[in-house]
């Protein structure tokens, strides 16, 4: 059986991720679809809108086989662990072939940029650094030091947050020696960032979260983007758990964490660098809400993203030794979830697994597990009452979900 392999988070699962989906297993041949999703929080730093379990079902409702979860450590990470993470899951799993989405949708020009970094790595490190002490932003510094070096090459567009993405999947492949291949898929219309509706039936899970979230809050605003399935567990999932998750969930908790620590401790979390320590606490004595918190510690410096990723981590009490680790590479295949077709492929396939099958939490121990529960305990936060107490009996004894028919 031929497994083709995809990185998301599905949050949610839209009509532009149905497209990517179907355009892979068309354009691979392949059998099986496998996911590498993440867990209850995202590469951009924020809780996923519904648990990775309604996630989960999502995804197989919609054509998925198999979903592995990208634990905690690489979830959460900048995009070339996100990558490393991702890539050692579908690669041990067995795809043959790696689909990812991009702007770009021209892989030869994704292996044009790949070689002329490596041949310019030197000059593109010094410009990088160079882009980095005029205050701008890592991702920012990374696109301007880049066009520098190539303004008017043949080269993908490093400043698409997708294509950067695309090519650490490929560097990750090249890396880590996986006999996997990459192939790309040119996303339709709706930009990974986009805020508002691009068309009749794509657009971004950002705008999607944004009509959720916004003053009408009605799930009947998204339908035309999302499959009947997504809009059918959406529904579910809020009357079942009381309702989706957002950064304001958790912001009493993380402002509680921010002004019970000091700065020394705040300096062990994570990702905080720089004195950043110091801007945090200021800004979280003085703001009502997370969207005023960060607002206050928004800097040039700083992305968005960066921040949030800042915030979870002091949120989870994640600190730099729990994070960094000489393995770039996941220990574990956590199984979330299988169709019949996947089961049979797991079936066939899992002897030559080049790592373990965890499907029952307390029959396997590891560091990044740990990471995992202890951050799906601080999900659960995020709901009062019998939701909660759902979400944590979920993360400790709910089996993977197996698809039938």
């Amino acid at each position: 059986m031929k497994a083709v392999g995809v990185v998301v988070e599905y949050n949610p699962f839209h009509n532009g991720h149905l497209f990517h989906l179907q355009q892979a297993k068309e354009e691979s041949g392949a059998d099986v679809a496998i996911a590498a999703m993440s867990g209850n929080f995202l590469q951009r730093g924020e809780p996923a809108l519904v648990s990775k379990w309604a996630r989960t079902k999502m995804a197989l409702d919609a054509g998925i086989d198999i979903v592995f979860e990208l634990p905690y450590r690489f979830a959460t990470q900048h995009a070339e662990v996100f990558a490393e993470g991702s890539v050692s899951i579908l690669s041990a799993a067995g795809c043959e072939i790696l689909c990812f989405g991009s702007e770009s949708g021209d892989l030869n020009a994704f292996m044009r940029t790949i070689s002329f970094l490596e041949a310019n790595n030197d000059f593109f490190q010094e410009k990088i650094r160079f882009f980095a002490g005029e205050g701008n932003s890592y991702p920012k510094s990374i696109a301007l030091a880049f066009q520098s070096l190539a303004p008017s090459e043949s080269f993908i567009d490093i400043s698409k947050p997708n294509n950067i993405l695309g090519m650490h999947y490929i560097q990750a492949i090249l890396r880590q020696e996986s006999p996997m291949k990459a192939q790309t898929i040119t996303r339709k219309n709706a930009g990974y960032h986009d805020e508002h509706f691009a068309s009749a039936t794509i657009a971004s899970a950002t705008s999607i979260r944004k009509a959720l979230f916004g003053a009408s809050g009605e799930i009947e605003t998204i339908r035309q983007y999302v499959p009947d399935s997504t809009y059918n567990h959406l529904i579910s999932y809020r009357e079942e758990y009381g309702g989706f998750h957002s950064w304001e969930d958790y912001w009493p908790f993380l402002k509680y964490r921010l002004l019970q620590s000091s700065p020394e401790e705040l300096s062990e979390f994570y990702e905080v660098e720089e004195g950043l320590e110091n801007r945090l606490l200021a800004a979280a004595a003085a703001s009502n809400s997370f969207k005023q918190f960060m607002e206050s510690i928004k800097t040039k410096r700083y992305t968005w993203t960066r921040l949030q990723r800042v915030c979870l981590h002091i949120l989870t009490n994640t600190r730099k030794d729990q994070m960094k680790s000489a393995k770039n590479t996941v220990n574990y295949l956590r199984l979330l979830g299988a169709t019949e077709k996947g089961r049979s492929y797991l079936n066939l396939r899992k002897k030559d697994f080049g790592l373990p099958l965890v499907s029952k939490l307390s029959a396997f121990t590891d560091p990044d597990l740990k990471l995992d529960t202890r951050a799906a305990r601080i999900y659960a936060l995020g709901q009062n009452g019998s939701g909660q107490e759902k979400l944590l009996a979920e993360e400790f004894a709910q089996p993977p979900i197996m698809l039938k028919g």
